[in-house]
């Protein structure tokens, strides 16, 4: 969804993938602090550099999968200015489930407001698994005209 997304972006907006949560360490708030691990280092600079962001995740067993609530936990800790508190945030969230991937939708919703993100859009869109084509873009009318919808809310900001 996220390289929709950024397909979908308007012109002149700029748009960057992040990767790497992988590499990050479980949370630890002992290693909150300065020298932080590289990798956290890394994600918290792309956050700080960020006008907005947009996420988007699945669900895995009823929840946020555990990595990817690893990295929201890492966000939180940081006292920048220009971290994720107080950041405009979007939230799209596509599934094929017939839950339509709603408690992971929801858990995401409540980390971010705990975060102090702020969300300016929050859209979960259901999607069959025949409209995401071979390079994982996902299509349709629908689908373009919703991820526009949420892309030109952010894009402002």
């Amino acid at each position: 969804m996220l390289r929709t997304a950024a397909t979908l972006a308007p012109e002149d907006a700029a748009t960057e993938l992040l990767s790497g949560a992988d590499a990050l360490p479980y949370f630890d708030p002992d290693l909150d602090r300065d020298p932080l691990p590289p990798p956290v280092r890394e994600l918290r600079d792309a956050v700080h550099a960020a006008d907005a962001l947009l996420i988007c995740t699945p669900e895995y067993a009823g929840a946020l999968p555990g990595a990817f609530k690893n990295l929201l936990e890492w966000l939180i800790g940081d006292d920048d200015p220009r971290s994720i508190s107080g950041k405009r945030v979007g939230i799209v969230n596509i599934s094929a489930a017939p839950t339509g991937a709603r408690d992971a939708h929801q858990s995401l919703r409540t980390v971010l407001r705990y975060a102090g993100a702020d969300v300016v859009t929050d859209v979960a869109i259901p999607v069959e698994r025949a409209m995401i084509d071979g390079n994982g873009l996902v299509d349709g009318p629908m689908i373009r005209d919703r991820v526009e919808a949420v892309m030109a809310a952010l894009v402002p900001f």
